[in-house]
């Protein structure tokens, strides 16, 4: 048991260092599809299934779960590019781009996650987990907004999450949930220096390396059976408050503030018989909940790193997933899934979601599991494909006057992106 411990703590401490160096995607927004390679394979639906994934799913069900050990890894591909069509007016007092396509470097990431749920007796279990909540990243291999500082432009935003929970049945088919959570995420943006004169703190805006945040939050959960077959699951995650990105304190408002935005989920699982289950879920992100985050781009009304200053513009979204199971195969469960959710980013705020393209909107999913014999050991298989999705609006600091001397648009840009998402996983 010392040793089994040794090695769980060792893993820990590596998965800790990966994710140091990788930055973690997601693609609701930027929170992940799902967690874990079972709900992935789902679509991230199943807040009501109790068979669902260790990782990150409802606290209240990991009671159902029993003893149980997952290691996970995620390979991740998203394609985002943006599109400057027209060219720029030159006039005074604007600020066009160049012409032309750019895709995104930095194509592939590595997202690894891992968990333990220890039973403490037969109604109440304790759990530890270790994953990715979400993030962006762009590198474009250019100067998108002329700062001759840097190369490339891009944002490199990554988060990790440790989950402490304490899962108990209220009743035999009844639990509660709650899991308390630490946080830490990194930052880095390049090539945004000519931003400088919109800028509260001019030295504190791009080109300062990655500076880093802890935080808390806490989540609780609900999973009972209703009728026979008939499950109902519920969870919510409070806003996770973060200590401030100091060295970026002149470009998120609220002198560097970016907290994780709060998010609660409904769902219905039914098990229409002994092989087959079938789910849906109802997941709301409050992306105003941070102002960084939230706050439209108008540079007349406040600085960057204001309380009021620039963000992306993000607003709420509604995520509507759906899952189905089957396990009347020898050995193996299979599972597929869709998702869709609202658009975050509207026309009007395309023009810093450059660096920040989290437009997917809809998620095909397949998945299955392979029991290794009576051991309790099992292997995972998760494949997400993100359709491709782009938002297209006007530059908002380049125009033109027409005849009659009215102030008209001069270019637009469009924002794009699809992925394709491999996670493999092993619980034992």
């Amino acid at each position: 048991m010392k040793n089994k411990s040794k090695i769980i703590f060792s893993a820990l401490i590596v998965l800790a260092g990966l994710f140091s160096t990788q930055s973690v995607k997601a693609t609701d927004g930027y929170f992940g599809v799902g967690y874990g390679a079972q709900n992935k394979g789902l679509a991230g639906a199943g807040v009501a299934w109790y068979q669902n994934s260790l990782i990150n799913g409802n606290p209240a069900g990991h009671v159902f779960l029993g003893k149980q050990y997952q290691l996970g890894v995620d390979f991740f591909n998203p394609n985002r590019e943006y599109t400057v069509t027209g060219n720029p007016s030159g006039m005074d007092g604007t600020f066009g781009l160049t012409p032309g396509t750019v895709e995104s470097d930095s194509k592939l990431f590595l997202m690894p996650s891992m968990g333990a749920n220890w039973m403490i007796n037969e109604n109440s279990s304790f759990s530890a987990t270790i994953f990715g909540n979400g993030g962006m990243n762009t590198d474009y291999p250019t100067q998108t907004f002329y700062d001759s500082s840097s190369e490339t432009t891009g944002v490199d935003l990554g988060q990790m999450f440790l989950g402490l929970t304490y899962s108990r049945k209220i009743a035999e088919k009844h639990s509660l949930g709650f899991t308390a959570l630490l946080a830490y995420q990194y930052f880095e943006a390049k090539g945004l220096s000519s931003f400088a004169g919109y800028s509260s703190a001019s030295t504190k805006l791009s080109g300062n390396g990655h500076d880093s945040a802890l935080g808390y939050g806490v989540q609780f959960g609900y999973m009972g059976e209703l009728a026979k077959g008939l499950h109902l699951g519920a969870s919510y995650q409070t806003m996770l408050y973060m200590s401030e990105f100091d060295d970026y304190a002149g470009l998120f408002a609220e002198q560097g503030d970016f907290n994780i935005p709060s998010t609660w989920t409904v769902g219905l699982a039914y098990e229409i018989n002994t092989n087959w289950a079938v789910m849906a879920d109802f997941k709301r992100i409050n992306y105003t909940d941070v102002a960084a985050v939230s706050n439209p781009m108008d540079f007349s009304s406040a600085l960057l790193g204001d309380d009021e200053g620039s963000g992306f513009g993000w607003e709420d979204i509604n995520v509507l997933k759906f899952g189905v199971e089957f396990s009347g195969l020898k050995s193996w469960t299979l599972r597929g899934g869709y998702s869709h959710c609202d658009q975050p980013i509207q026309e009007s705020e395309v023009m810093f979601n450059i660096l920040a393209p989290g437009v997917i909107e809809d998620h095909i999913t397949v998945g299955c599991s392979k029991t290794l014999g009576d051991s309790g050991k099992a292997l995972h298989l998760a494949l997400v494909y993100a359709l491709p999705a782009s938002v297209k609006g006007y530059n908002p600091m380049d125009f033109e006057f027409d005849s009659d001397m009215n102030m008209v648009p001069n270019q637009t840009i469009e924002i794009e992106m699809n992925q394709i998402e491999v996670e493999l996983a092993f619980t034992f």
